[in-house]
């Protein structure tokens, strides 16, 4: 099965001003057009700023369906264009119900594993010129995902998205994001989630302490 990737979408680290403090990110991804390397760490071109929070081996590739984009256009007012949520893929048919953690895909000359769900920061909603956006997100589940890279090499834009092999778990994005942010205390779900080697260790972590608590 393929997917659409509308855009390619980088950026190198800026200074912005937020509330009158300068602010180092790397959140506004503009499409590109040529051949690009991705390695097992960046797209070539691509920068994060907050590396704790960004970035990493579990968050090579940021995605977001394009599915959304009449959703947010309406709700925000203003047209938006691919990359306007900081992501370096944009994808069409592809949303968080419909991909699961673990799932490996093939793009040009490298392969992906969806790992977790993005976890909208105050950034995406400065961006956009809304500063509620990051809870609206976690509220809709539209949050879209990352993926790490399991092998490395070339992409095109234009490039399709194929699906290698699906998780035999069939464990969703938009499940992980229920436990994460509503169903909190849900143990056996909790279990099933620590217990999940795909989902990346930061997430798994969180579960962890979660049902210590629990």
């Amino acid at each position: 099965m393929e997917y659409k990737v509308v855009s390619v979408n980088v950026s190198k680290v800026i200074t912005d001003t937020y509330k009158k403090k300068e602010l180092q990110t790397g959140i506004y991804k503009k499409p590109i057009q040529e051949k690009v390397y991705v390695s097992s760490l960046q797209i070539t071109g691509d920068e994060q700023a907050d590396l704790v929070n960004h970035g990493g081996v579990d968050k090579v590739i940021c995605a977001y369906p394009y599915d959304h984009y009449p959703f947010w256009s309406k709700e925000l007012g203003m047209e938006l264009k691919p990359g306007a949520f900081g992501e370096n893929f944009t994808i069409e048919g592809l949303t968080e119900d419909q991909v699961h953690i673990g799932d490996i895909f093939g793009i040009g000359e490298v392969e992906v594993q969806v790992s977790q769900p993005r976890q909208p920061c105050f950034k995406v909603g400065h961006k956009l010129g809304n500063e509620q956006l990051p809870v609206l997100i976690q509220n809709t589940g539209f949050s879209g995902y990352y993926f790490r890279v399991l092998k490395e090499g070339y992409i095109v834009p234009g490039d399709c998205l194929q699906l290698l092999k699906k998780h035999p778990k069939k464990i969703t994005i938009s499940f992980v994001n229920q436990i994460k942010y509503q169903d909190k205390y849900n143990q056996e779900a909790l279990e099933t989630l620590v217990n999940l080697q795909e989902l990346s260790e930061g997430w798994r972590d969180s579960f962890r302490n979660r049902l210590i608590k629990a």
